[in-house]
């Protein structure tokens, strides 16, 4: 799990080679019942490596929640001990005391606030404090996670394995873009405890009867707003449909924003739900310097390049609006020998895995990426984040200048504003409660650079 993985809800999207699901045949085949459960009963406080509660223990620190404080499962308390985390998080402090008696939550929360963690550590000490039925079928998960994009699944799915390690738990994801048939062997081959799932691919195995839902004790429906933007809302009602009742299910919803909608969802999907609200200490970190470049459109392309060459920057991340940015600044950059590669909605998973993988591994100098592709990628050491075209939506900037700054390292966000998107930095700096340092660009920084191209944004 990376640095976020309990503090911060950690994304760095991955390939996982996750563990089987069990698809339902209860309805359509033979039943494949499960030795007794003795063992399983035995998970909650028992740790396979032989460890005691007491090996976990850390100072009290007032005002601090310990999880050794949360009668964590055992097994899960020693995870969450190898990951380096003593003390919640003011969200996992404030929802997991609610949430692990079993109430149903929702919570404003933005990306960095741990609640990842605390959905995977409620659903962990249910699932293990309530064994499964001596007689189970596969295609049965008894815990379903929905997020909206393939790299926060993926996540999700990478933060709860690391979590799960001690526990025998099996989970698997559930994803478009990646190989059909082999996420249809994990679901009818073995039993699975938890699926993270993305909507469509969902439903393909539902409508299949590879997977079936009415067995899912736990739902956690993550960055409800955007499922929302996504046009995804559609998809999960009719997945939260094929779940049990409200009433006989716990039900866990996460917004960075709480509209109107969401909250009208929220209702819908969930019994007297507690309402947790989270607010960043900063809406950007103070870790991260902040400037502005007032430059043409003309210009942009010629200070990007300078920018990287000059400073010898080593691991970089460019933002555009669209697909078409990307591309065209991706195939610039290459043309001019800087090693780059893009991420966007129309890159194929397993090319996106590769390309995270080796963006992470220092192979690519320069990743080139939309909002959407974006979300969700959480790698340490990148030193800059550049905004070649300022997004749209504030909270888009935000979640681009976090991906510098991490772990306690310092970064760099620039943004480059002409005159199709100056009109933008008011709304910026209102959000983010400090005014942006706006300047032109050194004269060595607009130099021409081989071959004379520009590139308007």
């Amino acid at each position: 799990m990376s640095t976020d993985a309990l503090n911060t809800d950690s994304l760095n999207a991955e390939a996982l080679n996750t563990e089987a699901v069990n698809t339902d045949t209860s309805n359509t085949g033979a039943p494949s019942p499960t030795s007794a459960n003795a063992e399983a009963r035995s998970r909650f406080d028992h740790d396979p490596t032989g460890w005691s509660a007491s090996q976990f223990d850390v100072p009290a620190v007032e005002g601090k929640m310990r999880f050794t404080d949360l009668k964590l499962p055992l097994p899960v308390l020693h995870a969450v001990a190898d990951l380096g985390f003593q003390y919640c998080t003011p969200i996992q402090q404030r929802v997991l005391k609610f949430t692990m008696a079993g109430h149903d939550a929702i919570g404003r929360a933005q990306t960095g606030t741990g609640k990842t963690a605390a959905f995977l550590l409620t659903i962990f000490t249910d699932l293990l404090k309530n064994p499964p039925d001596e007689e189970r079928y596969t295609g049965e998960p008894r815990a379903l996670i929905l997020a909206p994009t393939r790299e926060l699944a993926m996540q999700i799915a990478k933060d709860a394995q690391e979590l799960a390690k001690y526990t025998g738990l099996k989970v698997v994801t559930v994803l478009g873009g990646m190989d059909y048939d082999k996420q249809r062997r994990q679901l009818t081959e073995d039993f699975v405890d938890i699926v993270v799932a993305t909507p469509g691919r969902l439903l393909d195995f539902a409508g299949k009867q590879d997977v079936y839902l009415d067995r899912v004790e736990t739902l956690v429906i993550d960055e409800a707003d955007r499922m929302l933007d996504m046009g995804f809302i559609p998809d999960v009602k009719r997945i939260v449909r094929m779940t049990p009742p409200k009433v006989s299910r716990q039900t866990l919803l996460f917004s960075a924003t709480f509209t109107r909608d969401v909250l009208n969802l929220a209702e819908q999907w969930t019994c007297s739900a507690v309402k947790v609200e989270i607010e960043p200490e900063t809406v950007t970190t103070d870790t991260v310097e902040q400037l502005v470049y007032i430059v043409t459109a003309e210009e942009k392309y010629k200070l990007l390049y300078n920018l990287i060459t000059q400073q010898k920057l080593e691991r970089v991340m460019v933002f555009a609006n669209r697909r078409d940015q990307t591309r065209r600044l991706s195939d610039m950059l290459r043309e001019h020998h800087i090693s780059c590669a893009m991420l966007s909605g129309e890159v194929p998973q397993d090319k996106r895995v590769k390309t995270l993988e080796n963006f992470r591994e220092g192979r690519i100098q320069v990743l080139v990426a939309t909002d959407v592709a974006g979300r969700g990628i959480h790698i340490d050491g990148v030193s800059h984040v550049i905004n070649f075209t300022l997004p749209e939506q504030t909270d888009d900037y935000v979640h681009r200048i976090g991906r510098t700054g991490r772990a306690g390292a310092s970064g760099t966000s620039i943004s480059f504003a002409c005159e199709d998107d100056a009109f933008m930095i008011p709304a910026l700096e209102q959000a983010i409660g400090r005014k942006l340092p706006s300047l032109h660009p050194a004269e060595e920084l607009l130099q021409p650079i081989p071959g004379g191209k520009s590139m308007r944004a």
